[in-house]
């Protein structure tokens, strides 16, 4: 509790002192009346190809619901289709009922319009498919590539969740071997419809039971979140927490977002969720605060109480004491940090108690301020632009996988469309290194999953055996998917060879081989389009998308300082929203980049900088939400805080050293002002190990030269 007090009690000059009242940047082993001590920046993401990435289990839930749910969409879909046009046929339903494998957080009259989208795209793939197949294998393989890039670039775009892709390829394929010319095609296309029917039906089965339950689960996942956060606070593991938080809380916006339909917008439920997300928001932004100023971690009941604010969310009734924390808040000043983190978590308690809002929480129930649907076109443009990792992504995805199909038909294997649905599958995993591991735990467990289909097959099952062994088989596969790729590829090939052995029956032996063999091409076509294709998409990237978050800082700090600003309700979410989707995006490109060897060689050193910037990013966050205008700064200091922040992005684009000078004080914000030095720091750390690095490969190449030359002087002597 002495360090709580410390932290309450010392340094405070204002309602927005983050930390203390110097702007020293000594480090984390300075001394406490040196000012306050910057926290540690945790171990940068470190993808590796070993023995756990490929055989250990991911953190993370089993995903029990979703397990059920693929099961009885696959069951009743194949079952009725198989019944009313044969078992042939019956595999299209069958494919077309993973519609209930998409969308499966969002609410449910979001859901509805989004899985109808789903199926038409399932329905579209079916038709154009089967009709490419009936004109010939080579229109075929052309076809099923154009399937995985449009796929590709509409999933990413429109920000569909996992699965993505993968199924509407799986359905393209399977389609390519139904059996029927080109005037079958509109009876294709009729049965894939009644699968995503079938699959629309069983996802949308809880709404009438428990209408806005994906909203409660997402508000409190945010909550959740903050724990986590909380008990990061003092630890090594504080960046990566703050970064699942805001992740968290941006899904917990765009459901809540999303569920307010015209009728419910109106009611105290929907008031209450609102109040409760925007307390969330601020409590995150508040924690913020904390954990830069705070070198150890919190007492372990603040991020319990957040728990138990998590479950308050659905049932009131379980909402914690408002006044279980004045223990702690005791000796604090009112306006320290601490003392203002605890007053936001006890009046979201009091919030949570209430089943309606009364009046004096107008200010949070009132609408959010954002349209309820995205602007789809515009998402779809936007994908487009050079700055869109989703133009890369797409366009390898459909040359890859276009060309190993045509390899695979050149080569005469008799199931090619297998080659482009593996390389579909390791291709999802996004860089060298994750596609890389995909591809290893797509072949040893498609090697094992042909023993397991083999054997079935062989069993010569009954067609009531085959439909339920198909969707209890779907069902497994979606229970451990997001734990590892490998188990699930275990299971879900033993499905895949029930499902295609229906539709186009081959010997057992040669399936089984082939199997095999087109999963192995299909792997190695997948790591080869990796690393041939844009593979420095990412790492290119990496400065502009630093570049971007700097520039919207600077956008909400000059916003926040500048006393003659006026920021409304409408514009301060706007800029909010925009902050921590620059956030988040950052961390996904860096992420990405790391994994792009050899190219993450030189992204490496730039992991300070995207930490500096982050918290940069965070402060300024923190900054919107706060009630009041500080203590207001002069014209001077308005335009030192912009020529800052204007020679620090021209830096990261030019890779340069900044050159900064004396920053401005401000007094009401010195964490600022310390990751401002900091990121100064690192990227003149990162420009010289850039520097240093170019030096030592021009003096190896230089060495390469000699050598060759010393050979061929030995060789004339």
């Amino acid at each position: 509790m002495e360090a709580v007090r410390d932290l309450g009690t010392t340094g405070d000059t204002g309602p927005m002192n983050l930390g203390g009242s110097h702007a020293s940047d000594d480090g984390p082993g300075a001394d406490a009346d040196k000012g306050p001590r910057r926290a540690q920046v945790g171990e940068r993401p470190r993808p590796r190809v070993d023995l756990k990435a490929v055989f250990g289990l991911e953190a993370g839930a089993w995903a029990w619901t979703t397990a059920a749910q693929a099961t009885i969409a696959m069951t009743v879909s194949f079952a009725l289709a198989a019944l009313v046009f044969g078992p042939q046929i019956g595999t299209l339903a069958a494919l077309g009922s993973m519609t209930v494998l998409y969308e499966k957080k969002t609410p449910y009259a979001y859901r509805s319009a989004a899985l109808a989208l789903v199926g038409l795209g399932f329905v579209a793939a079916v038709a154009v498919n089967s009709m490419a197949a009936s004109l010939s294998p080579w229109a075929a393989v052309a076809s099923i590539g154009l399937t995985a890039g449009v796929a590709t670039w509409v999933c990413a775009a429109w920000r569909v969740d996992k699965p993505g892709p993968m199924f509407f390829v799986l359905v393209a394929t399977i389609s390519t071997i139904a059996p029927g010319t080109l005037a079958d095609v509109p009876l294709h296309a009729l049965v894939a419809a009644l699968g995503a029917a079938v699959g629309w039906a069983v996802s949308m089965s809880g709404a009438p039971l428990r209408a806005r339950h994906p909203e409660y689960q997402a508000v409190a996942a945010a909550f959740r979140a903050l724990g986590s956060l909380l008990r990061s606070v003092g630890t090594p593991d504080l960046d990566h927490a703050q970064h699942k938080a805001s992740t968290t809380l941006a899904d917990a916006w765009r459901i809540v977002l999303l569920g307010q339909t015209r009728g419910y917008r109106t009611t105290a439920e929907a008031a209450r969720l609102r109040a409760l997300l925007r307390w969330v928001s601020d409590i995150h932004l508040a924690a913020t605060q904390v954990c830069m100023a705070r070198p150890s971690p919190l007492p372990e009941e603040v991020a319990e109480y957040a728990d138990a604010l998590a479950l308050a969310v659905a049932d009131p009734g379980r909402a914690p004491d408002p006044d279980s924390l004045d223990e702690l808040r005791r000796g604090m000043r009112p306006r320290s940090l601490e003392a203002r983190l605890y007053s936001l978590l006890s009046r979201a308690a009091h919030s949570a108690r209430r089943a309606s809002q009364d009046e004096e929480d107008d200010e949070r129930t009132e609408t959010l301020h954002d349209e309820r649907y995205p602007a789809l076109w515009g998402a779809l443009r936007s994908s487009l632009s050079g700055d869109s990792l989703i133009r890369p992504t797409a366009l390898r995805m459909w040359v890859t996988v276009t060309a190993a199909g045509v390899f695979g038909l050149w080569l005469g294997l008799d199931h090619y469309y297998w080659v482009a649905l593996t390389t579909t599958a390791v291709l999802q995993a996004g860089n060298v290194v994750l596609t890389m591991n995909r591809s290893v735990q797509r072949s040893l467990g498609t090697l094992l999953g042909v023993v397991v289909g083999a054997g079935l097959l062989m069993l010569d099952l009954p067609l009531a055996a085959v439909i339920v062994l198909a969707g209890v088989l779907q069902g497994a596969t979606q229970l451990v998917v997001g734990r590892n790729f490998l188990y699930a590829s275990v299971l879900l090939t033993p499905m895949a060879l029930l499902l295609s052995y229906t539709a186009s029956p081959h010997p057992i032996t040669a399936l089984a081989e082939s199997r095999i063999i087109d999963t192995v091409v299909g792997s190695a076509f997948g790591m080869a389009g990796s690393l041939l294709l844009w593979r420095k998409a990412s790492a290119t990237r990496l400065p502009q998308a630093i570049a971007g978050v700097l520039a919207t800082t600077r956008q909400c700090m000059l916003a926040v300082l500048d006393q003659e600003v006026e920021i409304g309700p409408g514009r301060r979410y706007r800029l909010r929203r925009d902050m921590r989707a620059a956030l988040v995006s950052l961390r996904g490109v860096y992420e990405s980049a790391i994994g792009d060897v050899p190219r993450a060689a030189s992204t490496r050193p730039l992991w300070p900088v995207v930490v500096a910037t982050q918290r940069i990013g965070y402060l300024a966050l923190a900054a919107l939400a706060q009630d009041r205008k500080p203590e207001p700064v002069g014209v001077i200091t308005l335009q030192r805080v912009d020529l800052a922040f204007g020679e620090l992005i021209s830096a990261i684009e030019e890779r340069r050293t900044p050159r900064l000078g004396a920053l401005p004080r401000l007094a009401a914000y010195p964490r600022i002002n310390m990751e401002l030095r900091a990121l100064s720091n690192s990227m003149t750390s990162a420009v010289a190990q850039d520097e240093r690095a170019a030096q030592q490969e021009v003096e190896r190449r230089a060495q390469r030269e000699r050598n060759r030359a010393q050979k061929d002087v030995d060789a004339d002597l």
